[in-house]
């Protein structure tokens, strides 16, 4: 459970060259279903609301993952992730993450300096901080979805090409890739979708069966919505819906 959240939040990221202000804005809010098998088990959102850091307005992005009914007795997962990002550039200015699986916690605290490439990472639990050396336009965790949903060249990829971001995560810099599939039609609550295939490359092991176990569905227009994720595990398997939407900047696109 607490992967699919995980993979809620970061697996919708679509490039990484550039930051136009088009598929989004304050007010934007979605709600997801994640199922496992016919069990529903939790539910996650994200939301982009106003903020002001140093004078400055930023976007605050906010996500949340939380487990359900009996998912919720039998493994409770209770996580809050936060993000504060520039509204030109899209650059993070500082990041919250605040979790809770199963009685597993982490509570911490990142906060960007990017003219020198490096992140002060607060851990509230254990109380320390670090300083963190990263790379050029590095991103956080919620702020990578926003950032690279408005890559001008998604649109323009062909079958088997792949995309790769940077992004800092577990105190270290990870490499996203994900490969493009196709476009395709899907069924939802909302009605019949188009959406762009996309499958993100995962480590395989105890979780994932094959490295390519999970694929993500995302709308074929301005807005570039997660509508479905799907993902293949050594047992089972979950899939998240898109449940609600709202304040989405674009018309979202949806066959009769």
């Amino acid at each position: 459970m607490k992967k699919i959240v995980l993979l809620l939040i970061i697996l919708t990221t679509l490039g990484f060259d550039s930051f136009k202000e088009d598929a989004f804005d304050v007010g934007e809010y979605f709600k997801f279903r994640i199922h496992y098998g016919i069990v529903n088990a939790g539910y996650a959102t994200l939301e982009v609301k106003d903020a002001t850091i140093n004078n400055k307005k930023v976007f605050h992005a906010v996500g949340k993952g939380y487990t359900t009914g009996m998912s919720k007795f039998f493994f409770k997962v209770e996580d809050l992730y936060e993000s504060y990002f520039d509204k030109e550039n899209g650059s993070p200015y500082r990041y919250i993450r605040k979790i809770n699986e199963g009685g597993y916690t982490k509570n911490q605290e990142g906060i960007f300096n990017q003219n020198e490439n490096r992140v002060l990472v607060k851990d509230y639990k254990r109380k320390s901080e670090k300083t963190i050396v990263t790379s050029n336009n590095v991103q956080d965790i919620i702020s990578s979805f926003y950032y690279l949903r408005n890559h001008p060249n998604i649109d323009k990829l062909k079958s088997g090409e792949a995309i790769t971001i940077d992004m800092f995560f577990d105190d270290e810099i990870t490499k996203f890739k994900l490969k493009y599939v196709g476009r395709q039609d899907i069924t939802t609550k909302f009605g019949t979708v188009s959406t762009m295939m996309f499958k993100p490359l995962v480590q395989t092991g105890r979780v994932f069966k094959e490295k390519e176990s999970v694929t993500l569905w995302i709308s074929d227009d301005d807005n570039k919505v997660p509508v479905r994720i799907k993902a293949d595990l050594a047992v089972g398997s979950l899939k998240a819906d898109l449940d609600e939407y709202k304040g989405l900047k674009n018309p979202f696109k949806v066959k009769k």
